[in-house]
């Protein structure tokens, strides 16, 4: 199958290790007193974006041995008087590029916020310019979205167990060091070489868990910190990859009622119960004869698995469905022109992300959710058998969810998951209907952090919440709080802007993206 959405994968198979906590004999002094050379990242960007590449060690356990570099970038405040510190970001992944943030960043965030911060972007260890990793998979490797079925299960086992071995054979011991928790020591070095006590951070989606992550192991260096759209600590990662179907159900059911509701537009049904079958016809129509669209042909698991994120923004999943059924009846849409050539934005610098494996993304998705956690079953009956049991639970998405994965075959991680319970106060930022970090994952989130407030859009849609819209009532929080520290006396519930989120893409018909973007 071709999916209509596709996944970065990649794993690894190497000997378990000791927890990487650095040593009175091996002190971290030398990594943290470094002095960046600091210099234009590049021609085309703006002078006071500077880039510079510093150490830190592979293993923390043992800092005296081998050392990996570090990416990073930053632009200083233009008004050092009102200086607070310095604010760092991640854009999500794990796989995702940060070094492009800064830029990024500045546009979005109001004045009063930007001078208070330099603002701090990097590669995590094992993505773009940070020493990155790559298991060289082809394309179809990289393709995450297996349905279950009984005459397929063996084939995707094995492809789970090739990604593995691929993963072992170029990274050798490297891969059990990419780990969120290695990231977060990352962070604390880079705290420690910008000459701050602290460090402040914005953090989207699987940043989300990083940022939780570095206030649970510092929380005496913890500044101002803002999570956007969270990963449920409990379900680091097998569970977040299943909140998926958990969460695409209730949108699932929003939509069916929406579209009956605009019935006229659509000619989907004027029922929900009518929406709802017109749907599932047309999956078991692309089953039997897949449907031509766009000049490409799609199966009803490639139907399930490409709109399941549009079902979450009604209108988006209406007028795709309303075009796969015309397409079904022979009005095809017609072949659409290449896309045009992404332009550097976050996470993706112009003449540093070029040297990135092409695989880059993907490899570094696999080695963090399979390094960061134990909590993978090795027995792929397990995963036949959850499969089985989600499909029947979770139509849309059960089976891609609880399918087998490359962590079947990871060998146990360098050390513990993190335990995120920590008291810090911190603010995190939730869409009611986001399709990556379902709104049951911020709650999780939420609750993990006792001090935290909660900024909930309800009725919200998309992933990621902060826009750079001073007027919306979420940015408004977040700015207040980055400006002064004042987290809200309780949590807030906002009503969505009205601006379409930058997040939310328009599957006018579905699409294959290139394999290996980040999910989180």
């Amino acid at each position: 199958m071709a999916p209509l959405l596709a996944v970065g994968v990649t794993a690894t198979l190497v000997p378990a290790l000791a927890p990487a906590q650095a040593s009175a004999a091996e002190p971290l002094k030398r990594f943290e007193t470094q002095k960046p050379a600091w210099h234009r990242c590049d021609a085309s960007q703006p002078a006071a974006f500077q880039c510079a590449t510093i150490k830190v060690p592979l293993d923390y356990g043992r800092p005296g041995a081998t050392t990996i570099k570090l990416a990073v970038s930053r632009m200083k405040t233009s008004a050092p008087g009102k200086r607070h510190g310095a604010l760092l970001f991640n854009p999500g992944g794990p796989g995702g590029e940060g070094l492009d943030m800064p830029v990024m960043m500045k546009d979005m965030l109001p004045k009063t916020v930007r001078e208070k911060y330099d603002l701090i972007g990097f590669d995590p260890r094992g993505v773009g310019r940070s020493t990155p990793v790559t298991c060289g998979l082809t394309g179809a490797e990289q393709n995450m979205e297996h349905p279950y079925k009984a005459e397929t299960f063996s084939r995707n086992v094995k492809w789970a167990r090739t990604v593995a071995d691929k993963c072992r054979a170029r990274n050798g011991d490297r891969l059990p060091y990419i780990t969120t928790r290695n990231t977060a020591r990352d962070m604390d070095v880079i705290r420690a070489v910008l000459g701050e006590k602290k460090i402040s951070y914005l953090g989207f989606s699987y940043g989300t868990y990083l940022g939780a992550v570095y206030a649970q192991m510092y929380p005496g260096r913890t500044d101002r910190f803002v999570l956007d759209s969270s990963v449920d600590p409990a379900r680091a990662w097998r569970g977040m990859i299943q909140v998926w179907a958990e969460g695409s159900e209730p949108a699932f059911t929003r939509w069916t009622k929406w579209t009956a509701r605009h019935h006229r537009t659509y000619k989907l049904g004027d029922t929900p119960a009518k929406v709802k079958k017109t749907f599932w016809d047309l999956v078991a129509r692309a089953d039997r004869t897949p449907i031509e669209n766009g000049g490409e042909k799609f199966t009803g698991d490639d139907i399930r698995a490409g709109l399941r994120p549009a079902f979450f923004s009604p209108e988006y999943a209406a007028e795709a469905v309303a075009d796969l059924k015309k397409a079904a009846g022979g009005h095809a849409t017609p072949r659409r022109s290449p896309a045009p050539k992404a332009q550097p934005g976050p996470g993706r610098s112009t003449a540093w992300a070029a040297q990135a494996p092409a695989d880059n993304e993907s490899a570094a998705f696999w080695t963090v959710v399979c390094g960061d956690t134990a909590a993978w079953p090795r027995d792929p009956e397990q995963y036949r058998r959850d499969a089985i049991r989600d499909k029947a639970k979770y139509p849309l998405y059960g089976d891609f969810g609880s399918n087998i994965t490359p962590c079947a075959f990871w060998d146990k991680p360098a050390e513990p998951v993190t335990v995120v319970d920590g008291k810090v106060g911190l603010l995190t930022v939730q869409n009611q209907w986001d399709s990556q970090t379902p709104l049951v994952s911020g709650l999780g989130m939420h609750r993990a952090l006792k001090g935290s407030r909660m900024v909930y859009v309800q009725g919200g849609e998309g992933h990621g919440v902060y826009s750079g819209n001073p007027r919306a009532c979420a940015d408004r929080t977040v700015n207040d709080y980055l400006s002064n520290g004042k987290l809200p006396a309780r949590d807030v519930t906002c009503k969505p802007s009205g601006d379409r989120n930058p997040g939310v893409a328009r599957p006018l018909v579905p699409s294959r993206p290139t394999p290996g973007a980040p999910r989180f």
